[in-house]
């Protein structure tokens, strides 16, 4: 009787996340025209600056929003409700976005007073430009408001996600996307002509990005009966619950986050343009992460959770253990392609206006660094709901811990012989020591983990990988890349190559009867059904 229950919760994974795959992938691909357009139009000095001023409240947005609030919110979400009622949980709901909108609109207020302060902290080497750094000191008061937008917006995202709804959730930050090339390409111009800086038409265009992320999940949150009148609950059991394990959260998801400032800091001390090429390679690296490591995650998340609840270990581990595989089958080739297609890709997606043949070697320097580490990064990704499902938000703490000091010592070592490209390279060094610290920690609280299942996975990934990145880079050979990404030639080679290395990685994953790929297909047919 229970192997119904156990394919159908395995299948619901999936298909959620495909649900947040393609949301995500709306929003990574407006995210790639965003990117490209903001590096043609604004010069690198300038994106220098609005790059480290959104580096703050993006941080804070993932560590009071997306993060933290999020992952501590859905598993205690579903307690409340599977063991008391909806009722409550929606009253909870209600206390907790009233607790936090508190919290979040005095973290926006410090860093609009306090952002002299801020930059230096984080962008000391721009006080060699006394221009950089007030316009970035000015860029960093404006986005600070936008914490607030999308904390709020995060709490959303987690109450859908909980109510197993994710259409509205993962198609909401797409919006954000939409109003930064709207901003660059429109209100850029007006600015100009009422002599401001053209650069700051991107902080409007974030400010209301975050709006319309908070506007667009309404009418979900309305079907679930979940659009309420905030109050501000902080006497509420279960929102005291939710900070308890919020604030080991906040420490491990900081340390990430510190990892972020700490490279641009140190960024901020080499040629004008690392920040930006460090960016750049980041945003490329981060699509396949976002698109399927994220979206299986937050599927898997309320799968956990329910299991865990139920005191249901077993099925816990087996979904673990299929949201990994699933995150790798993806990961891997991933990254290999990208990493073979560095120069390419950033030809493509950067390679116009402002962003010189120059830039385009020197973001593909980073990119290839970072290519190499989408896999352990998605891995991380997917094991660290594990913990937050069983109410463990300090253990991963450890992992990052250890993710820091690599970095750190890494980048030292690294940044002079390499300039940005070492703190690439250091990037993905430490989330391969966080990766191997948080199985060692699982395994230790969880037990036997059956990870034999995954690595007989894994193997059969890397060969369908391989013979997948030597079709890519036959593909890539046949481009005049020093044409820039506007050449149709380029532009055709480009595509056909990423679709024949697709197609063949999918045919040797076939012929070796991957799993994971009869799963991909079975959601895949379900959808079509339905």
């Amino acid at each position: 009787m229970s192997a119904k229950p156990t394919e159908t919760s395995g299948g619901e994974i999936v298909r959620r996340a495909g649900v947040v795959a393609a949301g995500t992938l709306s929003s990574r691909i407006l995210g790639a025209v965003r990117d490209a357009v903001v590096a043609a139009v604004f010069a690198l000095a300038a994106t220098d600056a609005f790059w480290l001023a959104f580096t703050i409240p993006n941080a804070l947005r993932v560590l009071l929003g997306e993060g933290a609030v999020s992952a501590a919110f859905v598993p205690v979400f579903t307690e409340v409700r599977e063991r008391e009622s909806h009722a409550r949980a929606k009253e909870f709901y209600r206390n907790l976005i009233g607790a936090m909108a508190v919290v979040l609109a005095l973290v926006s207020l410090i860093g609009v007073l306090g952002a002299p302060w801020i930059v230096k902290g984080y962008a000391w080497g721009f006080q060699r430009d006394a221009a950089l750094f007030e316009t970035t000191v000015a860029l960093t008061r404006l986005l600070f408001p936008y914490i607030f937008l999308m904390g709020i917006s995060a709490l959303m995202m987690g109450a859908l996600y909980a109510s197993k709804r994710f259409a509205a959730p993962s198609f909401a930050p797409a919006l954000l996307n939409i109003a930064l090339i709207a901003a660059a390409l429109l209100l850029a111009p007006v600015l100009v002509e009422l002599g401001w800086p053209a650069i700051f038409a991107l902080a409007f265009g974030a400010l209301v990005g975050g709006a319309l992320q908070v506007v667009a999940q309404l009418p979900a949150l309305a079907k679930e009966g979940l659009v309420v009148r905030p109050r501000i609950g902080f006497a509420d059991i279960y929102v005291r619950k939710c900070a308890r394990l919020m604030v080991p959260l906040l420490a491990g998801l900081g340390v990430y986050q510190l990892n972020v400032l700490l490279s641009r800091l140190f960024a901020s001390f080499l040629p004008t343009g690392s920040v930006s090429y460090l960016y750049y390679g980041q945003r490329l690296a981060e699509i396949p992460q976002g698109m399927f490591a994220l979206a299986i995650a937050s599927a898997a998340l309320p799968s956990l959770s329910y299991a865990v609840a139920h005191g249901d270990e077993d099925e816990a581990k087996r979904l673990f253990r299929h949201a990994l595989r699933l995150s790798l089958f993806v990961a891997v080739p991933a990254g290999v392609a990208l990493a073979v297609l560095a120069k390419p890709a950033v030809t493509v997606f950067f390679g116009r206006g402002q962003y010189d043949a120059i830039a385009i070697h020197e973001t593909a320097r980073s990119f290839i660094w970072q290519a190499g580490g989408i896999w352990a990064v998605a891995s991380v990704r997917t094991i660290i709901p594990m913990f937050h499902a069983h109410n463990d938000t300090r253990t991963p703490v450890l992992a990052s811990a250890v993710n820091l000091v690599i970095f750190i010592g890494l980048s030292l070592a690294l940044m002079n012989p390499m300039q940005h490209a070492g703190l690439a390279a250091a990037t993905t060094g430490a989330a391969v020591a966080q990766l191997v610290a948080l199985l060692w920690l699982l395994r230790r609280r969880t037990g036997h983990l059956g990870m034999r299942e995954v690595s007989g996975s894994v193997a059969r990934i890397v060969v369908a990988s391989g013979v997948m990145g030597a079709v890519v880079w036959a593909g890539a050979s046949l481009g005049r890349w020093e044409l820039g990404g506007n050449d149709p030639r380029n532009l055709a080679i480009f595509v056909g190559t990423a679709v024949a290395g697709f197609l063949a990685y999918l045919a040797v994953a076939s012929a070796l009867r991957a799993p994971e790929l009869r799963d991909l297909r079975a959601a895949l047919a379900r959808r079509v059904r339905a």
